[in-house]
């Protein structure tokens, strides 16, 4: 199993002077891969609750403070040379789809060819009525932008006219550097998005979740797959692991050993919500790194 890092750029973390070194470092340990999140808002009086909080407690006191993801991930693109560079998860019905493909192109230029697109929907309606989106058709419009993605990356003339987005005939001169395109992973956790998962995506963008609720999710992925007519092994797991404060690096490794063990192709820790800056969460993630690799 590949194992990742989250990139600093929240709360505490979130120090621009440190992407960088971070990316540098991590990629000189020997994590296989480098991951930002996604957060626009972070509201006074939110109109959902993140999972597992409380009205009190609406949501991670880091998320106040919040870097770019994608110039994040472009600095950590021009400071290494190998790690795979991914977003779990990027919200991209935040996003014009056009817009959103050049970005993605441009990042996939930058990096070389090591970008992992990973998309999701987001949860806060409060971000979409920040950006004049439609909470109500995430999973609609997520589907008119993979339509727009795949279009404008396989195509030499693209024209799009949908419900959402219409997109004149013009000429792509911007390609991606992985063929035919680079790999779109997507995240959730409804039999919705894990069909949409099996039908359209490369695979899941996922969180460490208990392994019965996890096989249960992905089964439905697989059997989607089947019923596309797509081959279900080759859809890949990327799995997220957010430990919380206090947890040592035995209890981390023990969670990412599970994760192996569960079949999923990769992990990272997210360890910002876990210890105090940068450097606390380069020393503590090497130390999974070395316990995972040893056999946990």
């Amino acid at each position: 199993m590949e194992i990742g890092i989250a990139l600093p750029q929240y709360g505490s973390h979130a120090r621009a002077e440190s992407v960088a070194g971070f990316a540098r470092d991590a990629e000189a340990a020997g994590f296989d891969s480098l991951w930002v999140g996604d957060r626009a808002l972070t509201p006074v009086d939110p109109s959902d609750i993140y999972p597992g909080h409380t009205p009190e407690n609406p949501y991670p006191e880091q998320y106040k403070t919040f870097l770019d993801p994608l110039t994040v991930l472009t600095v950590a693109a021009t400071a290494t040379s190998r790690v795979r560079l991914g977003t779990s998860t990027l919200t991209a019905p935040w996003h014009p789809p056009l817009l959103l493909a050049r970005t993605l192109t441009s990042l996939d230029h930058v990096s070389g060819g090591r970008l992992d697109v990973g998309l999701g929907v987001g949860w806060l309606r409060d971000e979409y009525t920040a950006v004049n989106g439609d909470f109500g058709r995430r999973g609609a419009r997520l589907d008119e932008i993979l339509d727009v993605l795949y279009g404008i990356w396989s195509e030499t003339e693209f024209a799009h006219d949908g419900p959402h987005w219409t997109i004149p005939r013009a000429h792509v001169g911007l390609r991606p550097v992985q063929r035919p395109r680079p790999p779109v992973y997507l995240g959730g956790f409804s039999p919705a998005a894990m069909r949409r998962i099996g039908r359209r995506a490369d695979g899941w963008a996922g969180v460490a979740l208990a392994p019965g609720v996890q096989a249960g999710l992905w089964s439905v992925a697989r059997r989607a797959a089947e019923e596309a007519g797509r081959d279900p092994d080759s859809l890949r797991q990327h799995i997220r692991h957010n430990p919380r404060p206090g947890d040592s690096s035995e209890d981390i490794a023990a969670v990412l050993t599970g994760v192996r063990d569960s079949g999923a192709d990769s992990c990272f820790v997210d360890l910002q919500q876990c210890v105090a800056g940068p450097q606390e969460a380069l020393d503590l993630g090497v130390k999974v790194l070395e316990r995972v690799r040893a056999g946990g």
